[in-house]
């Protein structure tokens, strides 16, 4: 393997992806403090991890409002798209509604079907990159092998293998960003004899699309989203399926009615009235944004729809015996809930036999229930999910050690975004995250958001790094553990990927509506972040006297004279991407003395 060093620093007053050799910082003993005006920009370097829906978006926040930046986005596959380009099983599908599984002001007029497709879900991800230009940050077949807090130089420093030429490459940055995702490092079950089988041996995270099942006997492990997905396609096509299913979820219809495509009048329409298009995601986005009473433990909401719920399980399937065990009995929402369009109409097809509980084993040719019956197959296909212990494949190595190692019992985290002893280091899609309290993608934004203003800070102020208060993030911990304990059904007794298997403890899930962490993450609380500065005066940044409108000769410097209060603060915000570094030729003659 071949070593080069690689530092990013682009160059000052645009935006792109330079690399240069040597270390680029700022000493404290030389940093101009009064030859630059207020809020003058240091250049910023971000690294992020995972070129996915929440990379994509990075992107496209800093490329719109940041000047003086570089950003590299590494991402481990040959494409963007992250869990949608992995994904590529037969029926996999977003569970959510395709007209508000979108950014919030990208809307996609043309989806074919009410619960899009993975396919189609990727082609939205990578229109979205094209449009906005954003390949110049992503460099694609890259592995991040480890990173490094430099406490001297407040830096991270990344190594990054390129998995296609195998050199690997150490960056410099100021900021390390993971959105490398939760639903992407896919794990096989932990069943004995399962590398022995004979026969065909396939992971639905991992799909060939070489597999032939036509007029096979084919097992199917797993009963979650992706085994839900699937079973319609392989009974229509395989001889026989056995289905395993150790524990059933909440299987939920769709919000309109039936799964259904949208006809090429509906399109049209979509595409020809905007406004139309608009109310018609608003409604559905209230439909669903307007339910978290029902995640209410004891709620009135719950009861309901577990009643609702079950009514349309026993009916669907119309087999008292099948039905007994396919109702969970545990909360509506413990587990994520599946839409299940051909689901419970497959399990009572001929071909399909259902085996409720564990597996014992797996011989070269066939799989042996806890029951001990012994059915002979050809293909095996586990559909059993993937590595949630939220932790880093790779060190991230910060002022507490190895992040895998402090993690090693409990996720502990600030806000889901953040970890204390981690400078500058954020995380979209983190522990307690949004992944089952409404539509992701809006609080991926908000994270890009949230994230955007420590860098605006970081640029502007002086400032070396951001890191949580060790007593922040207790005291965050201690009222979500006690949310979790008195209020959610996600603290209900059930198996799901939500808890950890040793503690119980609800790791993966905000203690809140999406909304709710909305509003919690639209302000960031400075105060419960230790700041160190690079300058030992903290208002260093205050510069030469000089704001920055009043360099701006395209600026009115009288903005704040009104003829009526609108409601908005008659002070500017320092989010501009106009940026003066110096006082400008406009007033070095008012300020050059003369000889």
């Amino acid at each position: 393997m071949t070593t080069e060093t690689v530092v990013a620093t682009g160059s000052e007053g645009h935006h792109g992806n330079g690399l240069s050799t040597g270390v680029t910082g700022i000493n404290p003993s030389s940093e101009p403090q009064l030859e630059r005006p207020l809020h003058a920009n240091r250049h910023l370097r971000v690294v992020c991890i995972g070129a996915g829906a929440s990379g994509i978006m990075l992107a496209y926040k800093l490329k719109r409002h940041f000047t003086d930046f570089t950003l590299h986005i590494f991402e481990k596959n040959s494409d963007v798209g992250g869990t949608w380009f992995e994904n590529r099983y037969p029926g996999c599908r977003c569970d959510m509604p395709a007209h508000n599984y979108v950014y919030s002001f990208e809307g996609k007029p043309d989806w074919s079907a009410s619960y899009a497709g993975a396919p189609e879900i990727y082609q939205y991800f990578s229109d979205f990159v094209e449009k906005y230009d954003l390949k110049q940050f992503i460099h694609c077949n890259r592995e991040v092998h480890r990173a490094e807090w430099d406490e001297v130089a407040s830096e991270w420093v990344v190594k990054v293998l390129n998995t296609s030429s195998a050199f690997s490459r150490e960056i410099r940055c100021d900021f390390l960003v993971n959105a490398g995702g939760i639903l992407n490092n896919w794990k096989w079950p932990d069943i004995p004899g399962l590398h022995d089988f004979h026969g065909d041996l396939i992971h639905t995270a991992a799909w060939d699309d070489r597999l032939d099942i036509i007029g096979k006997r084919v097992g199917l492990i797993g009963s979650g989203s992706s085994g839900v997905q699937i079973l319609p396609w392989l009974q229509e096509n395989a001889a026989h399926i056995t289905t395993y299913i150790r524990s059933p979820g909440w299987i939920i219809p769709t919000h309109d009615g039936e799964y259904h495509h949208f006809s090429d009048d509906d399109i049209a329409r979509f595409k020809a009235d905007p406004a139309y298009h608009l109310a018609t995601r608003k409604k559905v986005e209230q439909e669903w944004g307007g339910e978290f009473a029902v995640l209410h433990r004891k709620s009135v909401a719950q009861q309901a729809i577990r009643e609702q719920l079950s009514a349309e399980i026993r009916k669907s399937l119309n087999d008292d015996r099948l039905a007994d065990k396919m109702v969970p009995q545990f909360a509506y929402g413990c587990r994520r809930g599946t839409p299940s369009p051909g689901y419970t109409e497959a399990l009572v097809q001929p071909n399909v036999t259902v085996e409720f509980g564990g597996i014992r084993e797996v011989t070269p040719s066939s799989v042996i229930s806890e029951t001990g019956t012994a059915t002979e197959l050809d293909v095996l296909i586990c559909a059993t999910g993937f590595d949630t212990t939220f932790r880093p494949r790779f060190p991230i190595v910060g002022r507490r050690g190895n992040l895998a190692d402090f993690w090693k019992t409990e996720p502990r985290n600030y806000c889901s975004v953040a970890v204390a002893g981690y400078p500058n280091y954020f995380m979209f899609l983190g522990p307690n995250c949004t992944i089952s309290n409404g539509p992701v993608l809006f609080a991926i934004e908000v994270e890009a958001e949230y994230m955007a203003k420590f860098f605006n800070r970081w640029q502007k102020e002086g400032v070396a790094s951001f890191d949580p208060k060790q007593d922040a993030q207790d005291d965050f911990m201690e009222h979500k553990d006690l949310f979790m304990e008195k209020l959610s059904v996600w603290g209900d007794n059930c198996p799901s990927w939500y808890k950890d298997r040793v503690t119980n403890k609800v790791t993966a899930v905000w203690p809140g509506s999406h909304l709710h962490f909305m509003e919690t993450l639209s302000v960031p609380r400075f105060d419960d972040y230790d700041i160190r500065y690079h300058n030992r005066n903290r208002f260093a940044y205050l510069g030469n006297g000089f704001s920055q409108i009043e360099l701006n000769p395209h600026a009115d410097i009288a903005y704040y004279v009104r003829s009526a209060d609108a409601g908005d603060f008659v002070s500017r915000s320092t989010m501009s991407t106009f940026n003066a570094k110096d006082a400008g030729e406009k007033l070095h003659s008012k300020i050059t003395p003369t000889v």
